[in-house]
């Protein structure tokens, strides 16, 4: 499967860019396989990717524990991508999935090549990890109101 310029636009990473800079952006990309019950990442592991789902679906466990389902149009990886620290948790596919993904070291290079791009770009993950910690301090607000 070549990696095509409607793959980017399913995703929030890259919204707010024109079709020139996301044209420039998939050479950028590539695109890995795995099957049902493979561990894309494993949590304490070091990651320096950000993961697209194309096809399937994957979850996030911390400890065993599930904290998040990932479907088709969702990312993850890129807490690791920004603080450059072990990997969180890991994320097992729950279906055959294939995901793109962009390097640590195409984000940096993306950066000395075409600033503006990389702004947009670091700005849209800002927002992607401010609106799943929301969800998940919601979640959290939830799961410990029951008992009062």
């Amino acid at each position: 499967m070549e990696i095509e310029s409607s793959h980017l636009r399913r995703h929030s990473f890259f919204g707010g860019l024109m079709e020139g800079q996301i044209e420039a952006l998939v050479p950028l990309m590539q695109i890995e396989n795995f099957e049902e019950g493979d561990c894309i990442i494993q949590e304490g592991q070091p990651n320096d990717k950000i993961y697209f789902i194309l096809e399937g679906r994957a979850e996030a466990l911390k400890k065993g524990v599930r904290l998040f389902v990932f479907e088709e149009g969702t990312t993850f990886g890129e807490m690791e991508v920004l603080d450059i620290m072990a990997t969180e948790a890991t994320i097992r596919c729950l279906a055959p999935t294939r995901v793109m993904f962009l390097s640590n070291r195409a984000l940096r290079s993306l950066h000395k090549s075409d600033i503006e791009t990389f702004s947009i770009l670091i700005m849209n993950l800002a927002r992607d990890i401010s609106r799943r910690l929301r969800n998940m301090n919601s979640r959290f607000a939830q799961a410990n109101s029951y008992g009062q």
